[in-house]
């Protein structure tokens, strides 16, 4: 019998080191399969016969050992490696990677299946799959405002490729940067005549200059003052001043307002060619303004001379200076989708006091409630805005619908908007809330699984997010082919849960997860798994060899 065991005992060690070869085959075989796990093999031994049981001692005698021979071994167990694989960059989004211990949870016929290999695409009906076998990826979609549900509800990831954006009309924008404080003001304030009117004249002739003004809001007027001879020493300064479109401007000179048109000022100069007299007072400044709006300066002729030399007359504002107007514009949206320019002026009327004014080419359509007030503090933030919140109203061209715009300046007594620094002025726009209507052009996924849409107007909206599912015990998963597993008695339930803190898993988008399996520890476990082959075969021949002696005592 005992040739007979180490027989057995022989077979058990071929077959069992079959398995175990067998197990390195499946592992090489899957060195380039995506996600897979390497297995490993693990032996025990079997029973044990008594050959005499052990004695406990005595007062008078020593006790004796159990002697037992063993008979044969037998597979201990085949444990999955579930180490982390390397990432290979494909470049294409929906070729997901895991680090972590999560799995990908998909569905097919009903049937939910657990995977590590994320090589996805998107079917004919907008499925993000396993395109072997046509599993659906599960996750949460998100609500049409973008948000994604809380929860662990899983239903199938779906993104419909034909999916638009509606168009937004704008109702919010904000403003950022800095009005400086060391601007002189917008205005014009001193129109200042200058030169020589050639007494030699006719009778009747003409001299004239013309100059650009501005009011407090910035707009700008020509100015032109045309001096007729009326006699020797005898001259007629007419003002007139007209707007951008071209129309006279109702003018009060020194107390004496006009009708729109020419306003005659009387000038006699003395026998020396000074000026004598000015609108039959000694020369000094005239006080201007219009009769409506916020146009207000002095007209200073009080140098002009008349001697017998060439014409010289010229005219200057403000010695010059260029005119405090600050602009900033951005493009709103109308509930069409249509974009117009909305540009905002700000110009300065006092120290710590500035206007600011809306616009919109005429083209757009038309913008009222379109002007006010901003105040600042002595530390340069903003005191008060009037009105407030300033929402002018935007009737678009083209037969959208009217919308309220509010311009978001900042708060009062903060800094989180428009400033008065000595800094240079620098305004612009930092956000608006419109949009135009758009197709998806582009996807992405991100470390947490969120799938967002990428739209053709720059905007970009959540559409779901893949979740993953987590085991007490991932030993316990049946393989079921296909990359893929199946819970089993002892794998525990899955713990379904975001990419991220909850899972301990984040996902890599463009990349896919390579076999764990060590080809190096592969081919040293085949060498040991043939040397342990080969010795229980050399066993079997040995007791064979035996045996044949015992047959051969018979002759």
């Amino acid at each position: 019998m005992s040739l007979l065991n180490s027989l057995f005992a022989g077979v058990s060690g071929l077959r069992n080191h079959q398995s175990m070869m067998d197990v390195i085959g499946n592992n090489i075989a899957n060195v380039n399969s995506i996600g897979f796990k390497g297995s490993r093999v693990t032996f025990s031994d079997t029973f044990n016969q008594f050959i005499r049981y052990g004695n406990d001692p005595t007062e008078t005698a020593g006790g004796t050992n159990t002697y037992q021979i063993g008979l044969g071994m037998k597979l201990n167990s085949v444990d999955r490696n579930w180490n982390q694989g390397t990432f290979e960059r494909t470049g294409i989004v929906t070729d997901l990677a895991l680090q972590g211990d999560g799995l990908f949870v998909l569905e097919n016929n009903g049937q939910r299946f657990f995977s590590r290999a994320g090589a996805f695409t998107f079917d004919a009906a907008g499925n993000l799959v396993n395109p072997q076998n046509g599993g659906i990826v599960q996750g949460k979609l998100a609500t049409e405002d973008g948000v994604i549900p809380p929860g662990n509800n899983l239903e199938n990831i779906v993104v419909d490729q034909n999916l638009r954006l509606p168009a937004i009309a704008t109702t919010t924008t904000s403003w950022g940067g800095n009005l400086d404080s060391t601007s002189p003001l917008t205005r014009s304030e001193n129109f200042d005549q200058t030169g020589n009117l050639n007494s030699a004249l006719a009778n009747g002739s003409t001299v004239s200059t013309t100059n650009t003004i501005y009011d407090t809001n910035g707009n700008a007027y020509d100015m032109d003052v045309v001096y007729t001879k009326n006699a020797n020493d005898d001259w007629t300064a007419n003002i007139t001043v007209t707007d951008s479109e071209g129309n006279d401007v109702a003018l009060d000179i020194d107390g004496n307002p006009s009708a729109a048109g020419s306003y005659g000022i009387g000038c006699l100069f003395d026998a020396a060619g000074n000026l004598a007299t000015l609108n039959g007072a000694a020369p000094a400044p005239l006080g201007i303004t219009a009769l409506s709006g916020d146009l207000q300066f002095e007209f200073d002729p009080s140098t002009v001379t008349q001697l017998a030399s060439s014409n010289t007359l010229s005219s200057s504002v403000d010695n010059n200076r260029e005119p405090t107007i600050v602009t900033g514009s951005l493009s709103i949206f109308d509930s069409l989708g249509n974009p117009h320019t909305l540009t905002i002026t700000y110009t300065k009327v006092s120290d710590n006091n500035w206007n600011w004014s809306a616009s919109v080419p005429a083209s757009s359509g038309n913008l009222t409630a379109n002007s006010g007030t901003i105040a600042f503090n002595a530390d340069g933030s903003v005191a008060s805005i009037s009105p407030n919140p300033p929402m002018p109203t935007f009737t678009p061209n083209g037969g959208a619908a009217p919308q309220q715009v509010m311009l978001g300046f900042g708060d009062p007594n903060s800094f989180n908007g428009i400033t008065q620094t000595s800094s240079d002025s620098v305004v612009s726009a930092l956000s608006q809330d419109g949009s135009a209507a758009a197709n998806l052009t582009n996807l992405s996924i991100d470390q947490y699984g969120f799938v967002v849409g990428v739209f053709s107007n720059g905007q970009s909206r959540q559409l779901a997010q893949v979740m993953l599912a987590t085991f007490p015990n991932l030993n316990g998963l049946t393989s079921v082919g296909d990359n893929m597993y199946t819970v089993s008695a002892n794998s525990g339930d899955p713990l379904y849960a975001e990419p991220g803190e909850s899972t301990g898993t984040t996902i890599q988008s463009g990349a896919l997860e390579q076999s764990n399996v060590d080809l190096s520890e592969e081919f040293t476990r085949m060498i040991v798994a043939q040397r342990g082959f080969q010795a229980n075969a050399r066993v079997i021949t040995t007791s064979d060899t035996l045996l044949q002696e015992i047959t051969n005592l018979v002759r």
